[in-house]
């Protein structure tokens, strides 16, 4: 009866959660409170990795092991310890949380998993920033490793990483651990496998330019095809003549070439210097190597250069006499 009087009649609520600030009746409410609200809540979170726990007690019981006995931040699930909370959470998100990329790219949406690689990608990408000069000739690279690699290959002639099979030196060291399925071409990213495969085998080109019929592979491409064919946008002038140009990078090209007559790219077999690496690069090939790597889908012939296969592809298989 004092128990009928007591919470019925009084209302009295000797049963409060823990976990809030509720009351009740009888355990029985209490009980069934607490396995409908709080058994799936992570509600106690620790201050040091931001894990969080249903109860004080497995929280407890975390601080002990991992930030007081080890007293510094510990992984969980790899045991690496870190210096501070920061680098720790960075840690598990790149890591153990593979795949997260939470930093888009609001001009060609590529995503990255931490805030600086955003920064640096909008600096050297969108805005063609080159803020590291080569104190030895003019050329300017958007990222310091890209300079320091410059003025030890070319400055400095360093050629570090020697052939396990031959004895020839090379200043580069270009792995390429990802191989297409289809064909042989391997890559030294996975992101450059994964264009390969879309463009070359698929034949996906997503991006169409609505002004006229030419198709994009990538978004960044189709973007500066917009900027510089149709809306004749061309920011680079010349100080040198009054050409102007829609890329820096053609620019500088001509300025080296043209005003400068530089040739900085020099043949290691031969005494031949070039003003682009690709001129260097395609002599190599035809001149050394003796590859010819265009052939006619129509007729046996072959060719060393794409323009020269057009040009065959015009004049015999197209009936085309333009330069009779």
């Amino acid at each position: 009866m004092t128990t009928h009087q007591d919470t019925i009649h009084n209302d009295q609520k000797d049963y409060a959660c823990a976990k809030c600030e509720k009351t009740f009746q009888f355990r029985s409410h209490l009980s069934r409170h607490q396995i409908s609200v709080h058994k799936s809540c992570k509600d106690f979170t620790c201050n040091k990795c931001e894990r969080k726990f249903e109860n004080k007690s497995t929280l407890l019981k975390h601080k002990k092991i991992f930030h007081e006995v080890f007293k510094d931040y510990l992984c969980e699930k790899c045991a690496k310890r870190f210096g501070n909370k920061r680098s720790l959470l960075l840690h598990v998100k790149t890591v153990h949380d593979k795949g997260r990329k939470d930093y888009t790219c609001n001009e060609c949406e590529r995503k990255f998993t931490q805030k600086r690689g955003l920064f640096k990608h909008r600096k050297t990408v969108h805005e063609n920033r080159k803020d590291f000069a080569c104190d030895q000739c003019e050329k300017k690279f958007g990222q310091k490793a890209d300079l320091l690699k410059h003025q030890r290959i070319i400055h400095a002639g360093r050629k570090d990483f020697a052939c396990n099979k031959c004895e020839q030196k090379f200043g580069y060291k270009c792995r390429k651990d990802f191989a297409c399925e289809e064909c042989e071409k391997k890559f030294g990213l996975k992101s450059a496998l994964i264009v390969h495969q879309k463009t070359v085998h698929d034949g996906r080109k997503d991006y169409a330019c609505d002004q006229c019929e030419k198709k994009f592979t990538r978004k960044p491409n189709f973007l500066r095809h917009q900027k510089t064919v149709h809306e004749g946008v061309k920011n680079f002038a010349c100080a040198n003549c009054e050409k102007v140009f829609a890329m820096k990078w053609n620019l500088l090209v001509h300025q080296r070439t043209v005003h400068e007559g530089r040739k900085d790219f020099a043949c290691d077999k031969c005494e031949k210097k070039f003003t682009q690496t690709s001129h260097l690069i395609t002599h190599k090939k035809t001149a050394h190597e003796g590859r010819k790597d265009y052939a006619c889908d129509k007729c046996e012939k072959e060719y060393t250069q794409k323009f020269n296969l057009l040009l065959h592809l015009k004049m015999v298989h197209g009936g085309r006499k333009d330069f009779a």
